[in-house]
């Protein structure tokens, strides 16, 4: 392997290098000295910041390695009970302190006198965090955190039996890609099935999560949790009313072409009726690709793939690799999805994902890829909340990756044929996500503003929003009970509320970083580097403007980029 620098991580000069967590007693004296620390001029101020995102970075990575070992192997009790044991013994310290530590800096008359970029974006989100916070919020906090993984354990434990050999669901569905129509719907009805064993089970923990949720923003005096989770997902830069706008830009815009490639499907294969199992096969009746034979062939792959791009890139793959922070091939026991974790104090991310040999799992990786990319272009910014940005910012950097990477994904495809296949596939998924993630944002506006609805209502209310955005040509004829169901794979609906639209807000930015990159490949890469380079510390049109693109998500901006990529999709074809 190429000679690489394993990064350190900075000492540790307010807590201590030998400092360990065992118990909240552990951490009291250091929150304490920043709680009655005299801050008498503004250099003074600037080493409490520092010394608050020393200790925050170090039980940031704490709570990480936690959570990842428990994503890595679900069956454990050692790793539940290490995850639960923070979530409920640390965490709920840790609100009050942080309230009374954000109210301690907004009282200090030097605040004005930091300047640097960031502080400005720091303090704003100060404020809204003491705006909204509520002590008798804490344990409901703590609840909704422990339900949440109620979702991982439920989900993680779904396995279905084809072929007398029992399957994970993400390897099931790569049957889904198979020539052989009756392969595809035994792998799909099957799959189906297993979700749907536990529809009540998970009506039951949403019903409860949202109850929670409901009750956590009435008491911060807030009509709905939409409306608390806008404040405290600190979104400063756009309202509700926007991502209206983009449902309906989207509806007019997008769905019409998915529309088109229904048909176009469905007479590619040559039936009467498309259904729900016809979606993922190549429409040529071709076997699906396969990128790479394991998960050590998907790393090597990737290494190279970012090679391409720019060495500086791979490097950092191979200095994730050498510190082993990869866990990437799907298996019994281990939660389903895949995230890129941002480690702070060392600043090297740690990447999970569940890849089974697809095409899906190359477009994971070099998406994950890109989180970890911007994690190395911030891990030297001096204060933790300035290497933070918000979701918009961090799907940009993660969804350009995969376009940008797509123009060197021979390294996956040394066959022509089978890299412009590839090339179609994403674009057409592209085109086919902005209405689901339109679908996703929709029913979530809905539920939390009608708190007090019914099961059977909120079944309703799914299959509404999900036609509006779904083409008109796939039959869900005889399974229309799976229909109603199918928002419960979202695992976002259940752990991480309303973070969804920034994806299709990112997506629209990537294809832009994208279209940049094709007109001229360094400065495309340039203006992407710049606007990862910023982290959070300044707006999120400023950090987008960085990248030569634009934060808009109004219908004619939408319909520009779409013509863009249908163009593309033609010249492949």
């Amino acid at each position: 392997m190429q000679e690489i620098t394993i990064p350190q991580r900075k000492p540790r000069t307010f807590i201590g290098e030998e400092f360990a967590l065992n118990s909240w007693q552990d951490v009291k004296p250091l929150y304490e000295n920043l709680l009655n620390r005299t801050l008498g001029n503004a250099q003074d101020l600037r080493q409490w910041f520092i010394d608050r995102s020393e200790l925050e970075s170090y039980l940031s990575e704490n709570m990480a390695w936690r959570y990842i070992k428990m994503t890595c192997d679900t069956a454990s009790e050692e790793n539940q009970k290490n995850y639960q044991f923070f979530v409920e013994q640390i965490q709920p310290e840790l609100s009050v302190y942080s309230d009374q530590l954000n109210k301690k800096v907004l009282d200090s008359p030097f605040l004005e006198e930091l300047t640097d970029a960031g502080f400005y974006i720091t303090i704003r989100g100060m404020k809204k965090s003491v705006e909204i916070f509520r002590e008798e919020n804490i344990p409901i906090e703590t609840q909704i955190q422990t339900k949440q993984t109620e979702y991982q354990s439920t989900t993680a434990a779904m396995t279905v039996n084809i072929n007398g050999e029992e399957l994970t669901l993400p390897k099931a569905g790569d049957l889904l890609q198979s020539p052989n129509r009756e392969i595809r719907e035994e792998a799909w009805t099957k799959i189906s099935e297993r979700r749907y064993q536990d529809h009540e089970k998970l009506d039951t923990l949403f019903n409860e999560l949202r109850d929670l949720r409901h009750q956590l923003a009435v008491n911060a005096g807030f009509v709905n949790f939409r409306d608390y989770m806008f404040a405290a997902m600190g979104r400063f830069d756009y309202t509700p009313q926007d991502c209206f706008n983009f449902h309906e830009a989207v509806a007019e815009t997008v769905v019409p072409l998915v529309d088109e490639m229904a048909k176009e499907r469905r007479t590619k294969l040559n039936v009467e009726e498309l259904r729900p199992w016809d979606l993922k096969v190549d429409p040529d009746g071709k076997p699906a690709l396969k990128p790479f034979k394991n998960g050590e062939d998907l790393l090597d792959k990737t290494v190279e793939c970012f090679q391409r791009i720019d060495p500086k890139l791979a490097d950092y793959i191979r200095i994730m690799r050498r510190m082993g922070h990869f866990d990437v091939e799907s298996r019994k026991g281990k939660a389903p999805g895949g995230y890129n974790y941002p480690l702070e104090e060392i600043g090297v991310p740690f990447i999970f994902m569940n890849a089974t040999s697809s095409l899906r799992d190359v477009v994971t990786m070099v998406h994950e890829g890109g989180h970890a990319i911007h994690s190395f272009e911030v891990r030297n910014l001096p204060i933790n909340s300035f290497r933070n940005p918000t979701s918009e910012v961090a799907e940009l950097a993660s969804m350009s990756m995969e376009l940008i990477s797509m123009e060197h994904w021979g390294v996956f495809f040394e066959n022509e044929e089978d890299l412009k296949r590839a090339k179609i596939e994403h674009l057409e998924d592209i085109l086919e996500v902005l209405p689901w993630i339109a679908t996703v944002d929709k029913f979530q506006h809905w539920i939390y503003e009608n708190p007090t609805h019914s099961i059977e209502e909120r079944q309703t209310q799914w299959l509404k929003t999900f036609e509006q955005f779904s083409d008109s040509i796939t039959d869900w004829k005889g399974f229309e009970r799976f229909k109603r169901y199918t928002w419960q794979r979202q695992l976002h609906i259940y752990e991480v509320p309303f973070y969804y639209i920034e994806y299709g807000m990112a997506q629209l930015g990537a294809i832009s970083v994208w279209r940049n990159y094709k007109q001229d490949a360094q400065k495309g890469l340039d203006g992407y580097l710049n606007a990862l380079k910023l982290g959070y510390t300044t707006t999120i049109g400023k950090i987008y403007e960085a990248a030569n693109v634009k934060f808009d998500f109004s219908k004619a901006y939408i319909a520009e980029l779409m013509d863009f990529v249908k163009d593309e999709l033609e010249k492949l074809k």
